[in-house]
């Protein structure tokens, strides 16, 4: 924690500004020591001086630094930034001299890990953080920009405050029983109250896939027999020539994929090949993928040509699409209708076609309505975001349950207060008010250097 790092914190390449952050005790003398201009060790805080960085008398480059002194910083150290021109030649050399001067290269995320261990964020903000750099759309931006500003965390401290204060009245009831002025502690009020918090967990757990979608979006597979026209529905609705469309049957063999934005969520498409039964080996590896990308997607839209009747193979292969959302398209209805959709009106189903310009429209429309993206829009994005979070709120979820279960039972009181105490650290761990090195080596280690 005392040791001087520094790092790019901008793209390493050509462009009109680079920025070198540091962040340690004694960074603001290192940089200094490589600077000509004011004296930046009696300059005020938060302040941006003029000058030029040197190395042996030789002028390396005219910059700007900004000199921010703890504790009112990122990571409540002493923060350095310098803004060079853009460069790889001319930020590297800066970066070189502020290791040759006192300052070690930082690892990645290691300027969000200080700003964790100095109780400047939390686990989470930090992950927001992280999220916000890499957000893809305007409701990914939204999503990561709550966290970042503690809404979700503000949730999960006030759960634990309400799980602490139950533990303090068990506590004093069972180590100070002689004690008059103790709190009652009825199972009524234990029951009422746990009841409360658990209906909370709840709606965290069932409201995380949300968290999912404004994260990472929706992976979108388009699926069905050849030649039904899945490119044709890739290539328009990404605006673009990106997949072959051919009328050769088989004509796409691997796996073609895209991203557009349906109401501010990111949508990731993927085109695959036909699936049929084939006796040729890329055609049959081509399938084979297909099936794979099936297993693991949001959505498939399975394409039928309207122009076909559906046969029993494809009737059989729709049938065993169950572990996803599916939406049944039926392509190309400009043309004569010979498929039967009542074989299908089981299933979500939808027509359309590539030739008009709003022939995709009722399509778009069936996965905001299937992910009710316009009701998760509308809310105020307290969703869980990961794996990690997801499963610490299952287990105080489980306590929670266990604790309920020791009221209706009538177990001692201490029994009760090891399985709050259980669900209060594991809400802990979500913000990172306890944590395992191992942990914040993991995470952070996902984040980009220099932030």
């Amino acid at each position: 924690m005392n040791e001087n790092i520094c790092a790019i914190s901008t793209a390493l390449g050509v462009g009109a500004i680079s920025i070198v952050r540091c962040s340690g005790p004694d960074v603001i003398e290192i940089v200094n020591s490589i600077f000509k201009g004011k004296d930046l060790t009696k300059v005020d805080t938060h302040t941006i001086n003029y000058g030029h960085i040197f190395s042996d008398g030789e002028n390396i480059d005219e910059v700007l630094v900004s000199v921010m002194k703890a504790p009112n910083t990122f990571t409540r150290e002493d923060v350095v930034e310098i803004n060079c021109h853009g460069g790889i030649a001319t930020t590297n050399k800066v970066l070189e001299l502020l290791i040759i001067n006192g300052c070690r290269l930082a690892e990645p995320g290691e300027f969000s890990k200080k700003a964790f261990l100095n109780g400047r964020i939390d686990l989470i903000e930090a992950e927001g953080i992280n999220d916000l750099i890499s957000s893809e759309s305007e409701e990914s931006r939204k999503y990561a920009i709550s966290r970042v500003d503690g809404n979700l965390s503000r949730l999960i401290i006030n759960e634990r405050d309400i799980l602490v204060s139950l533990q303090a009245e068990l506590e004093v009831n069972f180590d100070f029983p002689e004690e008059a002025d103790n709190p009652e502690v009825t199972s009524e009020k234990l029951r009422e109250s746990l009841t409360s918090i658990l209906a909370d967990l709840k709606e965290l757990i069932d409201s995380s896939s949300n968290g999912s979608i404004l994260k990472n979006g929706i992976d979108v597979a388009i699926v069905g027999k050849p030649n039904v026209g899945k490119s044709s529905i890739l290539n328009h609705l990404l605006d673009q020539k990106k997949a072959i469309v051919t009328d050769i049957a088989g004509t796409t063999r691997d796996i073609v994929e895209g991203t557009i934005t349906i109401a501010g969520i990111k949508i990731n498409l993927i085109d695959t090949a036909g699936i049929r039964q084939t006796e040729d080996l890329v055609e049959k590896i081509g399938v084979d993928k297909s099936k794979e990308i099936l297993s693991t997607a949001d959505l498939a839209i399975y394409v039928i040509n309207s122009n076909e009747q559906i046969d029993e193979e494809e009737l059989s292969f729709i049938r065993s699409i169950d572990n996803v959302q599916k939406i049944i398209f039926f392509n190309k209805d400009d043309l004569e209708i010979n498929a039967d959709k009542s074989l299908v009106d089981e299933f979500i189903v939808v027509s359309g076609n590539t030739v008009s310009e709003n022939g995709l429209k009722d399509l778009k429309n069936k996965i905001i309505e299937l992910f009710n993206i316009n009701e998760i829009k509308g809310k105020n994005y307290n969703f869980l975001s990961n794996a990690r979070q997801i499963a610490l709120v299952h287990m105080a979820y489980e306590s929670i349950q266990n604790a309920i279960a020791s009221v209706d039972g009538e177990y001692p009181l201490e029994m009760i207060a090891v399985d709050i105490k259980k669900a209060y650290d594991d809400l802990g761990e979500i913000i990172g008010a306890t944590y395992k090195d191992e942990l914040l080596d993991e995470l952070f280690s996902k984040f980009c250097l220099g932030k």
